[in-house]
This record gives structure tokens, C-alpha cells and sequence, in this order.
């Protein structure tokens, strides 16, 4: 897949620091990607446990589970075309005094 490059000055358009949102997007992608190991894990997470009877059946259907998290989009991609589409909402931590 080739590499998209984005418009920095396009993305701060909307107002706000264009700099602020390429660390927003990185913590969003972050989250993606530990949503998306819990569900993996989770999923894997069934066939522990089990008997070396069926072995050969549980690692095709681990196989496939785990192929179909590959072909997902990127983390990062996922969280650009978020930002993009403003479908991002962030807010700064209130500050102590």
C-alpha cells in the first residue's frame, strides 16, 4: 500500500494548533491499538485450555482470527481519516492551581 501524505496546513484549517493535533491523533491511534490487542486476546483467549485432540482444527480458526485483524486498516491510518473526517472530540485536562 503506498504511503499517503498529508496537508499539515489543511489539517490546522479548522482552527486550533495543527501541531496539538498530530499528538491527538497519535494518542487516538494508540487507543485504537490497544482496543484492538484486547479484542484480539480476547478472542485468542478461548482456545486456551484445550486439549491437543483438535490442534490442527484450533490453529486454522486461530489463523483466521488473526488474519482478519491484519487486514484492518492501520492504527494510525484509522486515526488520521478520524481527524480528518471530525470525528475526533479531545479537551485539555483542567489545570490544578
Amino acid at each position: 500500500m503506498p504511503v499517503k501524505t498529508l496537508d499539515l496546513d489543511k489539517m490546522g484549517e479548522e482552527g486550533g494548533n495543527k501541531y496539538e493535533k498530530i499528538v491527538i491523533i497519535s494518542k487516538r491511534a494508540r487507543q485504537i491499538a490497544a482496543q484492538e490487542k484486547l479484542e484480539l486476546d480476547e478472542k485468542l483467549k478461548y482456545f486456551e485450555g484445550f486439549e491437543d485432540e483438535d490442534e490442527f482444527t484450533f490453529n486454522e480458526e486461530q489463523e483466521q482470527i488473526s488474519k482478519s485483524f491484519e487486514k484492518l486498516p492501520h492504527a494510525t491510518q484509522r486515526a488520521v481519516d478520524e481527524m480528518m473526517e471530525g470525528k475526533t472530540t479531545y479537551r485539555y485536562p483542567e489545570k490544578e492551581l
